[in-house]
């Protein structure tokens, strides 16, 4: 049986770790309250850190939200979303689509 699990925290860039591209900041790691497909966080990247669009296949279901930035995120053989602050979008696992670091972004994302 799960156990009862809350995490919180704020946006701290200083607490963020060097990541597959950029960095990020866990709110919740994979398997943090018997939960092992669900983890939380916030991601910092900057065109610097992503000069050229880049493929992802996604592990897992994605919700993203878009803190600050501006990004272009073309999923495969659909359209292309360009979402600046404010702007959401969730993304099913094993997709592939095309992201495009247009200004630097920090987003909210969840996996589950």
């Amino acid at each position: 049986m799960s156990q009862n699990f809350m995490t919180a925290g704020s946006l701290d860039r200083g607490a963020a770790e060097p990541f597959e591209v950029g960095v990020v900041q866990w709110l919740r790691r994979a398997g943090e309250g018997d939960r092992a497909d669900l983890s939380a966080g916030y991601w910092f990247v900057t065109p610097a850190d992503a000069p050229d669009p880049m493929v992802v296949v996604g592990h897992a279901d994605e919700t993203v939200h878009i803190v600050s930035g501006r990004v272009r995120i073309e999923p495969e053989g659909g359209a292309p979303v360009e979402l600046s602050a404010g702007g959401v979008v969730s993304l099913n696992k094993g997709v592939p689509a095309t992201w495009t670091v247009l200004e630097p972004t920090v987003e909210f994302f969840v996996y589950s």
